[in-house]
């Protein structure tokens, strides 16, 4: 799928947020069991939120490593699709460091793309939602179809 338009954004990406949301739920509807929120996504950037939900948690009342990688991993997507329009790319790999306890209170992932091409590659930093210092950052690489 190949999506071009642009948004109303100071930098737009290649995809709205809500063409974005319906892109998710037409072809990736697995990623609603997160129920991660879109904030926004600009020509080479994302911003998602995953909301504070009991069922984020591991036992220690902290979000679980899971739930911080498929928040990483569903905001570089959504900044790859918003660089480059392709939105059958693929992640290549991702790794993740843990920095410290993600606090309850939901957390956001800022994904900035640091290179495009045939291989994209970008990283996110996660934040608590309510404030204070990450407790995640995340690289990853990308592999991107040929556009038919």
């Amino acid at each position: 799928m190949n999506i071009t338009t642009t948004t109303n954004q100071p930098h737009p990406g290649k995809i709205s947020v809500a063409q974005f949301r319906q892109l998710l739920a037409d072809l990736h509807p697995f990623a609603a069991i997160l129920d991660i929120e879109v904030i926004s996504i600009g020509a080479d950037s994302a911003t998602l939120l995953l909301p504070d939900r009991s069922s984020h948690q591991r036992l220690g009342g902290m979000v679980a490593g899971p739930m911080l990688m498929g928040l990483a991993d569903l905001a570089l997507y959504a900044a790859v699709v918003g660089a480059t329009g392709n939105a059958d790319a693929v992640t290549s790999s991702l790794s993740i460091n843990f920095l410290r306890k993600a606090p309850t209170g939901g957390i956001l992932a800022h994904a900035k793309i640091l290179k495009t091409g045939r291989i994209c590659a970008g990283d996110a930093t996660l934040v608590p939602a309510l404030g204070g210092d990450p407790v995640a950052h995340v690289i990853s690489t990308w592999s991107l179809p040929r556009i038919a």
